[in-house]
């Protein structure tokens, strides 16, 4: 899930978890997408205490990025709590988090 987001001057940290169910079972899991170049080797996640799974990403602000979580180097899950979700040409879908700050009135 998209735990946090702090919105700095150009960019956005965004601190992304494995959701607890999914997480059960694994032993390492990779973030990838748009940010890595879909590297399915490039980000792994950091394993904590009670098989928690966190990451922060540095994103640039006003942006969308597509990802999916990879379990076990097999187990491709979404974020179910993601911003939105868009098909990939895997008859699948892609979550997306966005990087656009809030305005005001929101």
């Amino acid at each position: 899930m998209i735990k946090t987001r702090k919105f700095l001057k150009t960019k956005c940290k965004v601190t992304f978890e494995l959701p607890e169910a999914l997480a059960e079972g694994a032993e390492e899991v990779y973030l990838v997408g748009d940010f890595n170049n879909w590297d399915e080797h490039a980000t792994l996640m950091e394993k904590k205490r009670g098989n928690r799974f966190v990451l922060e990403l540095s994103l640039d602000l006003n942006k969308e990025y597509q990802y999916r979580y990879l379990i076990n180097g097999t187990n491709w899950q979404n974020d179910w709590d993601a911003d939105k979700y868009v098909a990939n040409p895997f008859m699948g879908d892609n979550s997306v988090v966005v990087t656009t700050p809030p305005t005001d009135s929101e």
